[in-house]
């Protein structure tokens, strides 16, 4: 989460699908499903998401994976 001292940068939505790997549809639907960071109205017609907020999914993500592998090595 930013706090006041954190500096905000928006990203727009190309950014945001190098980083995630997800379609255009698929970010916006697990948007509304709280799965992923919810875009921010930038102006009238435009919408950014801040990158801190999808660097923290992204990395969620890939520590679940790793995770995940843990478990299956521990498994054997």
């Amino acid at each position: 989460m930013n706090t006041a001292t954190e500096e905000i940068e928006f990203i727009r939505l190309p950014e945001v699908k190098r980083i995630c790997g997800l379609s255009t549809a698929t970010i916006y639907r697990m948007a509304v499903n709280g799965k992923f960071p919810k875009q921010v109205k930038i102006g009238d017609s435009a919408v950014a998401w801040i990158r801190s907020e999808v660097d923290q999914w992204a990395g969620r993500k890939s520590a679940a994976r790793v995770d995940q592998a843990s478990a299956s090595s521990a498994s054997r």
